[in-house]
């Protein structure tokens, strides 16, 4: 049986606007809406393989059913400026995927859609209909079907008449009467006035329709009886109005509507005109070479031991390594409008290049490939310039800086991508299984473009005045990332094995209770087995409910420990499991075999600046509770008569919000040293600080950060559990006594909405499109990045300074201690004991006068056999 996919192109193109987040291309233009749409009518197309496909629009004209009720959708606010610009270019895509598009004057696009339903219903053919709008629902029968689009861009649910029965329990054809009665508020569809889905649904089922229950409303009694027989001309016209005309004036042929090959062309160019990079795989015809083709070229190829007297009298050379499942496999380099490359059989022969002084050199994600030289022993002297970080610098919330995609957004050049070289998944191809044109193709190509790149990128860094974050900051600090990685952090097996037999030892305690409440054994583990227990054995009162049956998520879990103590119990075993799994037995697993772990530190991750850390995660060892602090015993020095140092920024969000906003109460609270906490507390409770009590200035505590983070007063209400009208007067307190604070937060979002954009005490940039949004919940979210972005990026700033200054001073003095670890606001620290006293006065000295603020940086100093007793 053929397929006819209907698609209502008006539905979802403002779903995806309103989904995804304002992403706009180099150029400034918007494209959220084209991106999700493409994305959503790409995985419809590969799911469904519709034989037809049409996707239909509203057309700006009013309709006869605007004509009949001039109130009919009057509500609707005008198409956003950031959407109607999509529109065009929108149609411009669905024609690259060779769709027609349909539209007509004065009829909806369900009315099209149902149109084009029935005829194709009649030819014999199977509908899928997509849309966002459950009006579409009255069309559903034996051969159409309804996918409407849920939260996000991908997520559909499908309605055939049994599952319209079982959601609303009446039948498809009844959807029109539901509507009449209940009315649209979407629509502006009146309905019967006080008759909600549940009454609405509830006549039906005992008269069937709108007509029906009219005729019978003797029947009735009461208040509904009068409301109804008051409000009669009014449900049919309701009725009429949600009714989707499917005979419309529509003079097509189905068959142009049969799907053909795409404008495989077009889509590569408007994709790469739209920077949709991540989409460019998806239009490729299987098993077709790259669109455009990137032509292999012959490159010349030398002995890696040649290499050196070749560049000898080069002072820029561009270099890009082939690093193949963890091995150098290849190089390239470029100098003086040469491109070669070489194999790389020992790391060793590039000890001559890279040790040498005078040189510059740039690459693309270069840490990576100085961390393997560094494991051999060579060090990189000469200075460097990293093309992916100063892609990060000028826009920090691109998911990957891929130096393809890099290449492709500021040079619109087209290079092999590692997938293209490889394949991906069944077609995988190992590294002896490509041939060495392409490989050389793959590597000089990308080489042979990193000076214009590089020049490009420089030209932008510095209109935006960055040029000093990049060299005095972010390059400095890939060295010591570099060296941090490479030192590793030492773990004692011993205290690991411990500490998960003393876990082991907790879980069976708490599985114990467990059983014995329940009265059987189960698997904990399972969200399914857990539900019956929580729900049908206890039953406990349903807070939410999936797809396939009850929630236990965290906060579901959280919200029912009010109901029974074997709750509590249950979060604890989720804890210590994951505790269990993912740190001791994920440290164990990584440890090499001098017993350390080497975490990969990435510094073009995070929008606010701040560094993050993978394989292991160091970061994000749950301190809370007991277990998770215990684990910071394992990590211990690297020689026995060893410390390890902790130096934390005392309170430095607070200290910068203090600096940024000028408040005369903040900086006179941290010039006279006072507890932040107790004089918030005493400010917001208006208490004398004496009477200030632990429990206020624990509040004081959760206000003075929420402010940072943008908090409102029912997220504060939620985190002091505390109601709302509470929660608003504590931040109302707040601002009335830190006139400063508000003023900062008015002045910075003012400049957020100006600017698109805001800026850290080192002018870090992050862009915020979605602060001019429309929408309500985008725009909220986009003032909170505003507040908390300069603060949070600003402290990322200043630890980062930190980081290059202390690694720099360990460097010149020759220290033996090396600077391991950076969390949030700490710096960690592996020293010996005649260099202790040194170190400490290091940390202390570089990391509180690192910059020059209108408040004191404070650093508090911890020294311990392990992390744990630094703290």
């Amino acid at each position: 049986m053929a397929k006819f996919l209907l698609i209502d192109g008006s539905s979802l193109m403002y779903r995806a606007y309103y989904a995804l987040p304002m992403l706009t291309t180099s150029e400034g233009l918007h494209t959220n809406a084209l991106y999700g749409f493409t994305m959503m009518l790409i995985k419809l197309l590969e799911e469904e393989k519709p034989d037809y496909v049409a996707i239909a629009f509203d057309k700006k004209a009013p309709t006869f059913r605007h004509k009949e009720f001039k109130e009919y959708k009057a509500t609707r606010q005008a198409m956003p400026e950031e959407l109607s610009e999509q529109v065009e270019l929108l149609k411009e895509v669905i024609d690259g995927f060779n769709i027609k598009t349909l539209e007509l004057e004065g009829y909806e696009a369900d009315d099209i859609i149902g149109t084009v339903s029935k005829m194709a219903e009649e030819k014999g053919m199977e509908v899928i209909i997509v849309t966002g709008d459950r009006d579409a629902l009255q069309l559903v029968s034996p051969r159409v079907k309804v996918k409407i689009s849920k939260k996000g861009i991908t997520q559909m649910e499908e309605f055939d008449e049994k599952a319209v029965l079982e959601r609303y329990e009446i039948t498809p054809q009844q959807f029109v009467d539901l509507k009449g009665l209940m009315g649209d508020k979407s629509d502006n569809i009146p309905g019967i006035p006080n008759i909600g889905e549940k009454t609405a649904i509830k006549l039906l089922k005992e008269f069937g329709s709108v007509e029906n229950l009219l005729e019978n409303i003797s029947k009735l009694s009461g208040k509904i009886k009068e409301t109804i027989e008051a409000n009669r001309e009014l449900a049919v016209m309701s009725k009429r109005l949600a009714t989707i005309n499917r005979n419309i004036p529509l003079e097509i042929d189905l068959e142009e509507y049969r799907l053909k090959e795409f404008n495989y062309k077009k889509l590569w160019d408007l994709f790469n005109k739209l920077e949709f990079y991540s989409l460019l795989d998806s239009i490729k015809k299987e098993g077709e070479e790259v669109i455009p083709t990137v032509s292999i070229r012959k490159w010349e190829k030398v002995d890696i031991r040649e290499v050196p007297r070749l560049l000898e009298s080069a002072k820029n050379v561009a270099f890009y390594p082939l690093i193949y499942e963890g091995d150098v496999k290849k190089i390239a380099f470029s100098f003086d409008g040469t491109t070669l490359y070489s194999d790389v059989e020992r790391l060793e022969d590039l000890r001559k290049i890279f040790e040498r002084e005078d040189a510059e050199f740039v690459s693309h994600e270069i840490k990576d490939f100085l961390v393997k030289l560094s494991y051999k022993g060579i060090e990189c002297k000469s200075k460097y310039l990293d093309t992916a970080i100063m892609a990060y610098l000028l826009n920090p919330s691109e998911s990957n800086y891929d130096l393809e995609r890099v290449l492709k957004k500021y040079l619109k050049v087209d290079v092999l991508s590692h997938e293209e070289v490889f394949g991906k998944g069944k077609d995988r191809r190992r590294y002896e299984e490509v041939s060495e044109e392409v490989m050389a193709e793959y590597i000089c190509g990308r080489c042979s473009h990193l000076f214009e790149l590089k020049d490009k990128l420089m030209a932008f860094i510095e209109e935006m005045d960055m040029k000093k974050l990049l060299l005095e900051i972010e390059m400095p600090l890939v060295e010591v990332l570099k060296s941090m990685e490479v030192d590793g952090f030492t773990l004692d097996r011993n205290v690991l094995k411990e500490l998960s037999e003393k876990i082991d030892e907790r879980i069976s305690e708490i599985l114990d209770k467990i059983y014995k409440e329940a009265g059987y054994q189960f698997n904990v583990n399972s969200p399914k087995q857990l539900g019956e227990f929580l729900f049908e054995k206890l039953n406990l009162p349903v807070i939410k409910k999936t797809k396939t049956g009850y929630s236990t998520d965290s906060e579901v879990l959280e919200q029912l420990t009010a109901y029974n103590d074997i709750v509590s119990e249950i979060i604890e075993y989720r804890q210590l499991t994951k505790l269990k799994s993912t740190y001791i037995e994920g440290f164990l697993s990584l440890m090499d075999e001098n017993d350390r772990v080497h975490s990969n530190f990435k510094q073009m991750v995070a929008a606010t600046g701040r560094i993050s850390s993978t394989e292991p995660n160091l970061q994000n060892i749950p301190v809370r509770e007991e277990f998770g602090r215990q684990i910071r015993r394992a990590f211990i020095p690297r020689t026995k008569d060893g410390y390890i140092v902790s130096a934390d920024y005392s309170q430095i969000e607070l200290r910068v919000l203090a600096h940024l906003s000028e408040d005369e109460k903040l900086i006179e609270a941290f010039m006279n040293n006072e507890d932040i906490h107790l004089r918030t507390a005493s400010e917001v409770f208006k208490v004398p600080p004496q009477n200030v009590t632990p429990e206020m200035r624990r509040a004081a505590k959760v206000v003075n950060f929420g402010i940072i983070y943008g908090i409102s007063d029912y997220g504060l209400a939620k985190d002091l559990k505390i109601s709302r009208k509470e929660a608003k007067e504590y931040i109302d307190n707040y601002f009335e006594k830190y006139k400063g604070v508000k003023e900062y937060i008015e002045k910075v979002i003012r400049f957020a909405k100006e600017n698109g954009y805001v800026t850290t005490i080192m002018n870090r940039r992050r862009y915020i499109p979605e602060i001019n949004s429309r929408n309500f919940t985008q725009r909220s979210q986009a003032e909170r990045l505003a507040m908390n972005t300069p603060i949070q990026g600003s402290a990322a700033d200043i630890i980062k300074m930190a980081m290059v200054k202390v690694y720099q001073e360990f460097k010149r003095l020759n220290l033996k201690s090396r600077l391991i670890l950076q969390v949030h606001d700490e710096l960690v620290v592996d020293t010996y004991k005649d260099e202790l006293e040194l170190v400490k006065e290091i940390l202390k000295e570089s990391m509180e006068n690192v910059i020059k603020l209108k408040v004191p940086l404070v650093v508090e100093i911890g020294v311990g056999p392990n992390w744990f007793l630094a703290k």
